[in-house]
């Protein structure tokens, strides 16, 4: 709360040029900057926290690995490997949201593994264990993550089949991978909830939660991050990226998600050139779709995957 005050404040200096940049600093770091730990989840899940630490208890007890992408630890990347029970070619890469990190997608973690799969569960740059200052929003991630996949391929095998999972900015960030080449392994895409394009998703927000204008703030802190990661923001966009799928896609989204609006959903549907297929779940708000019904979840899931990846073991 102190935070979105402070913002609110600073929309009246906004209007100097020396106003501008502080405010556009300020909002930046606030979005873009790394944080220690897991922030609370939104007040709406709080009802899903003895599950959801199940869940991680879950992880805790199963054999991983720790897998590493970078021998700088400067630029080091780490992951999480939850072996199958019995050797499969198949495998589910998962992608997390924003300021989470792999363990917090236990329960997906759980879910796929039940399901005979091998799972990484990545930390994103800038978050979990993973180098990085900075958040990308998932536009430098999605070539992180396709190494992930490099190295998946090369520990399975060329027989290796492929799943890219994502929840929210790991949504956005599976469907950013879309548009890139990826090898024959990756079979299909599952996005839950991932954003259009971040520079649409700042502005929804920024108006929304501290009823600020696009104008100037968001054009000024995508100067920023221009000369702190190199990309501005109207480049991280999923819809631009799945214009160029081939591959077959399922979205997930809740119907009451207004932290991701639902609109975002149909114009990713609309843009990926692929087999694909939705499902908007019922009362559901952002990322809450597993939660409400987890055996749901899991058959929408299950039927998805059953027409694209087969069963060898």
């Amino acid at each position: 709360m102190k935070k979105a005050k402070r913002i609110t404040e600073l929309a009246v200096p906004a209007l100097t040029v020396t106003g501008l940049i502080t405010s556009a600093e300020y909002l930046y770091r606030y979005a873009f900057k790394r944080v220690p730990e897991v922030p609370p989840t939104s007040a709406d899940k709080q009802k899903y926290a003895d599950q959801y630490y199940a869940y991680v208890d879950w992880l805790h007890q199963q054999p991983t690995q720790e897998w590493y992408l970078n021998e700088d630890t400067a630029y080091q990347l780490v992951a999480t490997y939850v072996p199958a029970e019995q050797a499969t070619t198949k495998a589910v890469i998962i992608a997390h949201g924003y300021k989470g990190n792999g363990e917090t997608m236990a329960n997906y973690a759980k879910m796929f593994h039940e399901m005979g799969y091998n799972v990484l569960l990545p930390d994103s740059r800038a978050h979990g264990h993973s180098a990085g200052k900075y958040i990308t929003f998932g536009w430098l991630d999605r070539f992180d993550y396709l190494r992930w996949v490099d190295d998946l391929i090369k520990r399975l095998g060329q027989h290796s089949q492929i799943v890219l999972f994502g929840v929210s900015m790991g949504g956005a960030t599976v469907e950013m991978m879309s548009g890139e080449e990826m090898p024959s392994q990756v079979k299909c895409i599952i996005a839950d909830c991932g954003y259009s394009d971040i520079d649409d998703e700042l502005s929804y927000l920024l108006k929304r939660t501290f009823h600020l204008p696009k104008y100037p703030l968001v054009p000024a802190v995508s100067f920023i991050n221009w000369r702190r990661q190199g990309f501005r923001l109207k480049q991280v966009s999923s819809v631009k990226q799945l214009r160029k799928n081939k591959r077959p896609i399922f979205f997930i989204h809740g119907e009451k998600d207004v932290y991701v609006p639902t609109a975002m959903l149909n114009d990713n549907y609309a843009a990926t050139q692929g087999p694909k297929e939705k499902w908007i779940v019922p009362d559901a708000s952002h990322a809450e779709s597993f939660w409400i019904d987890p055996a749901a979840y899991r058959t929408h899931v299950a039927a998805f995957l059953n027409r694209y990846i087969e069963n060898p073991s």
